[in-house]
């Protein structure tokens, strides 16, 4: 069965609903709800509003990520990236947009600002331990498997 994702829009602005760009889509893109265009300045963060508030199923998440056409041509990502979105969270969801680039960037109103991807989670219960299992890695961080 298909999880069903239900939301309302919110705000002065009537963005587009979500939606699978092509078939083979992951991630449904989200507008901005501006009604005038952002400037956003070389290292400057912006809050960006999206119109819309999520009811995630209970066992999924939502997961925000950039638009790898803005982070290619102009530098754009988002700072907590992927940002989740809890299935209990009610707010407007708004995307921390951040300027890589070297130009400024200005965000249109309504312009296709991120992408969001419904994904299952599980909670896993805690449990405290004196000692963990070995592995052939052990305590290895980055760069420890030799891949470069």
């Amino acid at each position: 069965m298909t999880a069903k994702l239900r939301l309302r829009r919110t705000g002065a602005i009537q963005v587009p609903l979500p939606v699978y760009q092509t078939p083979g889509s992951a991630g449904l893109d989200l507008c901005a709800a501006l009604l005038e265009a952002a400037r956003i300045a070389p290292g400057e963060r912006r809050l960006i509003p999206t119109g819309l508030i999520f009811e995630i199923p209970e066992g999924y998440e939502g997961q925000v990520r950039p638009r790898s056409g803005l982070a290619l041509k102009h530098g754009l990502s988002i700072v907590n990236s992927p940002g989740t979105i809890d299935s209990d969270f009610r707010g407007e969801v708004g995307i921390v947009l951040i300027n890589h680039g070297a130009e400024p960037y200005v965000v249109e109103p309504l312009s296709r600002i991120a992408q969001i991807v419904i994904s299952r989670v599980e909670q896993v219960e805690i449990e405290e331990a004196d000692a963990l299992t070995e592995t052939s890695r052990g305590a290895g961080g980055y760069g420890s498997t030799g891949h470069r």
